[in-house]
């Protein structure tokens, strides 16, 4: 994962930054990208807010998971599997058997995501990460934009 630091400005008092983070995927999955979350935030200084994270595609999507047992993520995916099969008659397959499948898992998920922080420490749960869910077959480069807002 590639983390570029993007543009700050401040209007009204209100200080926000946009950063860029880079995300490989190698097929179906998640990719847990936490901890480039909070370095977008570190390097804003923000100290506290939030941060707003929008995935730019359409067959992949963010999510907040458990991060301590990887059972929970290999179920996530067998049940995304079981919702929206490969093996069906789409009318949209112009890139795939699994291009229309991965529309549906990300429609069903969510592009954005509005988590808080502070002390420059996102506030999640105990449990909790926040991950990129891959839906397509092959690798690919998933952009997600980082706001932080302080």
């Amino acid at each position: 994962m590639l983390n570029r630091l993007g543009v700050t400005a401040q209007k009204d008092g209100l200080r926000t930054m946009h950063s860029v983070i880079d995300v490989s995927t190698h097929g179906p999955g998640l990719y847990d990208i936490t901890a480039s979350v909070t370095e977008c935030i570190a390097e804003a200084r923000a100290g506290s807010g939030l941060v707003n994270l929008f995935i730019q595609h359409t067959s992949a999507s963010l999510v907040i998971q458990e991060n301590a047992d990887p059972t929970v993520l290999q179920d996530l995916r067998t049940f995304f599997d079981d919702i929206a099969p490969r093996i069906r008659a789409y009318r949209h397959n112009s890139e795939g058997d699994d291009d229309m499948p991965a529309h549906i898992r990300a429609a069903l998920t969510q592009s954005n995501l509005l988590i808080p922080f502070e002390d420059n420490r996102l506030m999640l749960g105990s449990w909790q990460g926040v991950f990129v869910f891959e839906h397509r077959d092959r690798p690919h480069t998933r952009r997600v934009l980082a706001t932080t807002i302080s």
